[in-house]
């Protein structure tokens, strides 16, 4: 199993844990199986994932998931546990386009929505957004697929809503 380096971008909470996320990696992307979100332990075996995921499908920052300790005390996901209402979105700027390589400039266009969001590197601008519940949905899927149209971007829905869906 390879895993990422652990992402140190949050500080470190009283209560902060790293829960793991094991998944098959997908052909043509990264070759991690696995990745690591920061979370606030809630209970012995249960932890709000407190960042936003890159890799990891069907999870969203917010959210309530049930993990396993190892014998090397790595925190693995189980299962889901509790849905936070809150949507991830993966935005990934075309070279040749308008935003060029620059996760930033992704950043900026979604600014006004107020969405939280973190870069993966400098050399991959991949940038992973959190859309709360109570955000503007049809307004971000709007200029999502306009954006994608326009050749500034590819997107992908991660971890989607029913509101996010009708929106």
């Amino acid at each position: 199993m390879v895993l990422p380096a652990p992402s140190e971008r949050l500080p470190r909470e009283p209560n902060s844990i790293k829960v793991w996320f094991q998944f098959v990696p997908r052909k043509g992307w990264l070759p991690y199986d696995s990745e690591g979100l920061w979370a606030t332990r809630l209970t012995g075996d249960t932890a709000r994932v407190a960042n936003v995921p890159f890799l990891q499908d069907g999870v969203a920052e917010g959210d309530v998931v049930r993990f396993i300790t190892n014998d090397e005390g790595l925190h693995w996901a189980c299962e889901r546990v509790e849905a936070s209402g809150n949507c991830t979105v993966r935005v990934l700027p075309v070279p040749d386009g308008p935003l060029g390589r620059s996760a930033q400039a992704v950043y900026e266009q979604l600014t006004p929505f107020g969405l939280g969001a973190e870069s993966f590197s400098s050399e991959l601008p991949l940038v992973a957004f959190t859309v709360p519940a109570d955000a503007e949905l049809g307004q971000i899927k709007t200029l999502l697929m306009r954006g994608q149209m326009d050749g500034w971007w590819h997107f992908e829905e991660s971890c989607i809503t029913d509101a996010w869906r009708s929106a």
